[in-house]
C-alpha cells in the first residue's frame, strides 16, 4: 500500500510543480494550439495556449513510478507498461510538435500516425503474449471469466486493437478543458483498486504483478490530477496528443495485464461514448448525407446545444464517474461470487 501512495503523491507533486514550468517555457518560445477552423466559434478564443502539456503529465507519472520503487521491486510487466507508454506519448509529440512548427491543425499524416501507433501496439502485445507470460483467455474480470481460449495470436489481435481503439478514443474525448484528464482518473483509479484487490487475492485472479500495475494506475493518477489543477477550464496549457496517447494506452495496457479487457468499455465508457458518436457521425454523413449529432466528437454537439463548457465538462465527468462505478462494482460482483471475501 504505501508505493500506491507514494507513487501517487509524488507523481501529483512533480505534475504541480512541473506543469506551470513547462508553461512559462513554451510562453517564452510562442509554442501554441493551433484550433481547428471547423470546431466550435468559442474555442478560437483558445488560440495560442501552450500544448503539448502531456510531457507534464506523463513524465510526472514516470517519476512517481519509479520513485515508489525506493520500497517495492522492479517488475517486468511494469517496465514494459512505462516504456510503452512513453513510446504512444513520443507519437503524440511528433504530431503535437509538427503542428506548432507548420502551425496548423493537424500534425502527422494519417498514415503514419496509424503506422506509428501499429508498431507500439504490436510490440506490447507480442513482449506480454510470450515474455511476460499474459493469460490469453478473453477476459471480463478474471483470466478464467469465460473459459474462451484465443491463443497467443488471437489475444495479440485483440490486445493490439483494444491499444490503438483505446488511444484514439481518449484523444477524440480530449476536446474540451480538462476533460480527458478528469475522466482519465476515475479509469486509473479504477485499475488502482482492481490491482490491489488481484494483490490480495492470487488464487482467484493469479496476477503475478498486480501490486506494481496498481502503483503504474496510481501514477497515473496523480499526473491527470496535477495536471488538471493548470488544464481545467480555462485551460492555460493542453496536454495534446503527447498526452492523450499516451494515457489511452496506459489504460490499455493495464486493462490487458490485469485481465479485465472486456470490462474495459465500461470503465472507460465515456471515452466509448465519444468514440461511437464520431462513428455514428461519420457513418450517418456517408450513408445518407445527413448528421446526427450538430457536430462530433458528442460533447461539440453539447456545447452547440448551448450549454457552456464548463456544463459539459463537469457532466461529462459524472458519466465516467457512474461508468467506473459500475465497473467496479462488476467486478466486486465477481469476487463475492467466487468466494471472495472483502
Amino acid at each position: 500500500m504505501t508505493d500506491l501512495l507514494l507513487a501517487g503523491v509524488v507523481s501529483m507533486v512533480v505534475s504541480m510543480v512541473g506543469t506551470p514550468l513547462l508553461i512559462n517555457w513554451f510562453r517564452a518560445r510562442g509554442i501554441g494550439q493551433q484550433i481547428r477552423e471547423d470546431g466550435p466559434e468559442r474555442h478560437l478564443t483558445k488560440a495560442g495556449t501552450p500544448i503539448m502539456g502531456g510531457l507534464a503529465l506523463i513524465g510526472s507519472a514516470v517519476v512517481g513510478y519509479l520513485v515508489s520503487h525506493v520500497t517495492a521491486t522492479f517488475t517486468t510487466r511494469g517496465i514494459a507498461t512505462i516504456l510503452t507508454v512513453c513510446a504512444a506519448a513520443a507519437i503524440g509529440l511528433a504530431d503535437d510538435w509538427i503542428k506548432v512548427h507548420r502551425q496548423r491543425s493537424l500534425g502527422l499524416n494519417k498514415r503514419a500516425k496509424a503506422g506509428a501507433q501499429l508498431v507500439v501496439a504490436l510490440a506490447f502485445s507480442i513482449v506480454a503474449a510470450t515474455w511476460l507470460k499474459v493469460d490469453t483467455h478473453l477476459s471480463f474480470t478474471r483470466y478464467s471469466s469465460f473459459g474462451i481460449q484465443l491463443g497467443k495470436v488471437g489475444w495479440v489481435i485483440l490486445a493490439v486493437i483494444v491499444i490503438i481503439g483505446s488511444s484514439n478514443a481518449v484523444n477524440l474525448t480530449d476536446g474540451l478543458d480538462g476533460l480527458a484528464a478528469g475522466s482519465s482518473t476515475f479509469a486509473f483509479a479504477a485499475f488502482t483498486v482492481i490491482g490491489f484487490y488481484q494483490f490480495r487475492h492470487f488464487d482467484l485472479y493469479r496476477n503475478p504483478a498486480p501490486l506494481d500495475e496498481a502503483a503504474m494506475a496510481a501514477a497515473m493518477i496523480g499526473g491527470c490530477a496535477g495536471f488538471l489543477w493548470f488544464n481545467a477550464a480555462p485551460a492555460r496549457i493542453f496536454m495534446g496528443d503527447t498526452g492523450s496517447l499516451g494515457i489511452g494506452t496506459a489504460v490499455a495496457t493495464l486493462a490487458l495485464l490485469e485481465n479485465v479487457d472486456l470490462l474495459l468499455p465500461i470503465i472507460g465508457g465515456l471515452f466509448v461514448l465519444e468514440t461511437v458518436s464520431v462513428i455514428m457521425q461519420v457513418g450517418s454523413f456517408r450513408l445518407f448525407r445527413r448528421r446526427v449529432f450538430r457536430m462530433a466528437p458528442i460533447h461539440h454537439h453539447f456545447e452547440l446545444m448551448g450549454w457552456p463548457e464548463t456544463t459539459v465538462i463537469i457532466r461529462f465527468w459524472i458519466l465516467a464517474g457512474l461508468f467506473t462505478a459500475v465497473a467496479l462494482g462488476a467486478f466486486y460482483a465477481d469476487f463475492l461470487n467466487h468466494g471472495g471475501r472483502g
